[in-house]
């Protein structure tokens, strides 16, 4: 049994997996993201700031469900985070679409399945019959 104190507001938990945060805390922050989800949906022109002022709820987390792909704004939306790998700005995740792409090349790669296809190999010649084992 794996027993931890929640980050949050420090009660005992029976920890499983994920965030070390508490059912009560997880509830909440359930629920502050769904407000915050039809915030962005009735104010589409609101910035990440704005958003949390309303809402109550930290600028952080609100950068995290977006980097998470929770929150998605609108194309004509002023929010934007930068790719972690090259700053480019992006309207969710943690990597703009060329990154992505970068990354899922270099995993294939180090994986073997970009590698040639091997020829495939000649049949052996025939064995003759002096190389046969004899008795006498």
């Amino acid at each position: 049994m794996n027993v931890r104190n929640c980050r949050k507001c420090g009660r005992i938990f029976n920890y499983v997996m994920g965030p070390i945060v508490c059912p009560r805390c997880k509830e909440e922050q359930e629920n502050k993201f769904q407000e915050v989800k039809k915030y962005v949906q009735d104010n589409r022109g609101a910035d990440i700031h704005e958003v949390a002022t309303e809402c109550d709820v930290d600028p952080s987390q609100i950068r995290q469900w977006i980097r998470e792909e929770r929150l998605q704004f609108a194309d004509d939306s002023p929010i934007r985070l930068p790719c972690e790998n090259c700053g480019a700005m992006i309207q969710s995740g943690r990597f703009c679409e060329k990154c992505k792409s970068e990354v899922t090349n270099e995993l294939k790669r180090v994986a073997g399945r970009d590698k040639p296809r091997e020829k495939p190999k000649e049949a052996a010649p025939a064995k003759s019959d002096r190389n046969k084992m004899r008795y006498l």
